[in-house]
Parts: C-alpha cells; structure tokens; sequence
C-alpha cells in the first residue's frame, strides 16, 4: 500500500470517473486503474462496485477511503513542518469564499499577497458555504471565507468581522425619504433576493420575518449582489446589502441606503478550517491579510446583532 495508491482512491470517490480521476492526478487511465486494483487485490476486498455508474464506493470501500483521506492529510502534516522550522513563507493555500464576499475581498487580498509573499500561491474557488464546508471535510480545501456561526463540531470557526445589513431602496419607493427603516417596513413583493443556496438569502428571509416568500406574485431571483443592486436602480425595489457592498458607494448612492433599529443586524464572517487543518502558517497570515483590509469598528460586534442563518 502506498500514498500514490491512497490519493488514487480519493480522487476516484472524489470524481466517481476513472478517466476524470486520473486526469485530476496526471496520470492514464489504465495506470490509475491498475493501482486501484492492485491495492484491492492486495487487501482483499472490493473497494469501488463498477457495475455502477457512476462507480460508487462497497460499505467497506467507504471505510477505508475515510481513513485514507486521514492518511493523506497527516502525511501533509510533514512538508508543513519543515517550512515552519525554516520559517518560510512558500506553498499552496486552496480557498473557498462565499460569493457575496469574494468580489469586495478577494482583489486587495491577491495585490497584497501576491506582493509581500510571492512564493505562495493562492487557489481560490467562489462557491457557497454547503460546498465550502464539505470540500474542507474532503481536504479540496484548506481553508474558507463564510458566514457563520455553522453549528458543526467538524469545523473551526475564527471570526473576522462582523458585518452590518443595510436596507437599499429605490429613489421611487416609499421608504427612500426615511432615515432609519423597520423590517415590518418592507414589503415583500418589493425586495429582490438571492437565489436558494445563499446563505445570505436565509439571513434576509429571517430579518424581514418572510416566511411565505414562496407564495409572491413576483420573484426574481439571482446569485450576484451587483445584480441586487441594478435591479433596486432600475425598479421601484429594495434589497439588502452587506456593509463590504456599500463601502465604495458614491454620495447619491449612500442616499438610498437606509440603517435598521440598533443593534443593528450584521452577519458574522469567519475564518473556517476542518478541525484536522494543516498549512496553520499560511492561514495565520491569510487571516492577518484580511484584517488589514477590513476597518478596525467592522472587528468588533458592538451596537450589532447577529442575524442567524438558518
């Protein structure tokens, strides 16, 4: 049994395909094929049933692909070590970022990086916080950019910042002459949300109490606050922002942003790791990177409440 033999199994449960998991590992089919059935051959049993398509782990396949994703991140443990011994600052750091965060974070975050430590390369995947948390589960990634709290024992959660919510309303609605609006303010039929998937989307369905979003007349429904945005501009709408979305707001702009009643509603973003995480180095300065860019009064939860999740 070797570590090659390993990584060969995870890809295959990772990619349900031979000829997708070996090109994943730079090798042939008909290699990653012979050592997948060698190392079945060799410890008895049948690892991947192959009638099925596509090919699906046997119970005691699972098993041991469980353990060899155990074998495989302890292994990394030992290339890590030695870069820390020689305090070097090199290697890759794969991250997953929610997509209502990645466009206000990620292209400062890339200059600066890219800058002071140009031997580290940044992999990053925008993807919503369900695929975030079980890539890390699967070691795909080493680390996330989310919201939080996510209640799940697996996962370590560092808090970053705790953003606000801000109403965003149209110049023709109702609302845009008011200073401070009310969650009971706003009327369903006229707020535009994210699709389903977006963590976002629940915290808003939780904030403005719409439990029977499902029955509108009228939805629109997108995976890109910029769109939110457009829609509000050219619509008698409203939406939700978060504080990061605004920041970079013009003075006509800031206008038709309204704050809700203190403590005001934020979500808290976090620093997410499974809780066997390697490269501890890199996302220490990763998560230094971050707090650089976010304003010292977003690091702190004062006049603020979360708004939950779920």
């Amino acid at each position: 049994m070797t570590l090659i033999q390993l990584e060969y199994l995870v890809a295959l449960d990772t990619y349900r395909h031979f000829v997708l998991a070996s090109e994943k590992c730079f090798v042939t089919q008909p290699t990653l094929s012979m050592q997948v059935q060698k190392l079945e051959d060799e410890l008895g049993v049948k690892i991947f049933d192959r009638t099925k398509q596509p090919v699906i782990p046997t119970e005691m396949g699972a098993r041991i692909i469980a353990q060899a994703r155990v074998v495989l991140r302890e292994a990394a443990v030992i290339p890590q070590i030695i870069a820390e011994q020689k305090d070097t600052m090199t290697g890759e750091i794969r991250i997953g970022i929610i997509p209502t965060l990645a466009p206000y974070l990620l292209p400062s975050l890339f200059k600066n990086i890219r800058e002071k430590y140009p031997q580290v390369n940044l992999v990053v995947r925008e993807i919503i916080t369900e695929e975030v948390v079980q890539e890390l589960k699967n070691n795909r990634l080493d680390c996330g950019i989310v919201v939080t709290p996510l209640k799940d024992s697996s996962i370590n959660e560092d808090v970053l910042f705790y953003e606000e919510l801000f109403v965003y309303v149209s110049k023709k609605n109702a609302l845009a002459d008011k200073k401070y609006v009310l969650p009971a303010e706003i009327d369903p039929n006229q707020l535009w949300l994210l699709e389903e998937g977006h963590c976002f989307r629940s915290q808003i369905l939780n904030l403005c109490e719409l439990r029977k979003y499902s029955d509108l007349h009228f939805k629109y429904e997108t995976g890109s606050i910029e769109t939110l945005k457009r829609m509000v501009d050219k619509s008698d709408g409203i939406t939700i922002l978060p504080e990061l979305a605004v920041m970079e707001f013009n003075p006509a702009q800031m206008k038709l942003v309204k704050r809700l009643k203190e403590p005001s509603p934020a979500r808290e973003v976090s620093l997410v790791t499974h809780r066997n995480h390697l490269k501890t180095k890199l996302i220490k300065t990763l998560k230094e990177e971050i707090l650089m860019l976010v304003p010292k009064q977003m690091q702190k939860l004062s006049k603020k409440k979360v708004v939950e999740i779920n």
